[in-house]
């Protein structure tokens, strides 16, 4: 019961904690893309310019998925919402739009940056979204304990 509550705990934490990380970059991101990114844009050949919005669409949508997760496994822990079913679409994160490399290294730094984060913090909330709903792989010397059990 103990380990449970900790679990939780840490879970509410974490949670917590990648919910301010995603807050602070939405921000940063519109903050860079509306504002001052404004420059950097203008300064671009015309496809780049195009790909400095697209990119900027892609993190938004990026950080929209991320949050709306953050906030459902917010609303489950607080047990205002109840989590029926890890798996079902609507508990899960967004489907991302993937960003091209070499499009990416020919934008301004400051974009890079925040592109690149935004991809990050995405990935490490999408192993999360993973790890509710498939099992974690079994440790070789765990299963060699069990299969040791067994046969005894």
């Amino acid at each position: 019961m103990a380990l449970d509550h900790a679990r939780k705990l840490m879970t509410a934490r974490l949670v917590d904690s990648l919910y301010t990380e995603a807050m602070v970059m939405a921000d940063e991101a519109r903050g860079y893309f509306d504002e001052v990114g404004r420059g950097d844009r203008d300064l671009l050949a015309p496809a780049q310019r195009v790909a400095f919005s697209c990119e900027s669409l892609k993190v938004t949508t990026r950080l929209m998925h991320v949050i709306a997760w953050l906030l459902t496994r917010k609303a489950i822990a607080a047990g205002e919402i109840r989590e029926d079913d890890p798996g079902a679409d609507s508990r899960r994160l967004g489907r991302e739009v993937d960003s091209d490399a070499a499009v990416i290294d020919n934008l301004p730094g400051p974009a890079q940056a925040i592109i690149r984060s935004s991809m990050d913090l995405y990935d490490r909330v999408a192993r999360i979204d993973r790890g509710l709903i498939e099992p974690e792989p079994e440790s070789p010397a765990l299963g060699l304990l069990r299969r040791i059990e067994r046969a005894l």
